[in-house]
């Protein structure tokens, strides 16, 4: 068990590494058997975390996303609504002030069975 959690490990951190030293605009941690996103992610992403576009989750085990999440990669644009719309127990997503694209805003709020809280198009979080 503790070498398939230290190769799980092994795995995000070379994912991560391979996104910041090829100044990507994506991020794929798809099948690392995450139950959360890890906090450390955050801190050896904090250089490139705004030209991030695109992260791919899939087949993981998450639970949540929390709002560090959210306001770290808030320049996110494209949501895939299909795979969201197919996770049963999500109950909530808050994507408030990111840029969502058009296709996102339409296609979305007839697919989907939860809430999905988004900022009208355009608008800016305030500054602190």
């Amino acid at each position: 068990m503790l070498k398939k959690m230290g190769e799980a490990v092994a795995r995000v951190a070379r994912k991560v590494n391979e996104t910041v030293e090829s100044g990507s605009d994506t991020l794929d941690l798809a099948e690392c058997k995450l139950v959360s996103f890890p906090t450390g992610i955050y801190k050896v992403l904090r250089n490139v975390s705004g030209q991030i576009h695109l992260i791919t989750l899939a087949n993981n085990e998450l639970k949540s996303l929390t709002s560090k999440f959210m306001t770290t990669f808030s320049q996110l644009q494209d949501v895939p609504v299909e795979k969201l719309a197919a996770m049963p127990a999500l109950r909530s997503i808050n994507l408030r002030f990111n840029p969502l694209n058009a296709e996102v805003r339409v296609i979305a709020p007839p697919l989907i069975k939860f809430d999905m809280l988004m900022s009208p198009e355009g608008e800016r979080a305030p500054l602190p």
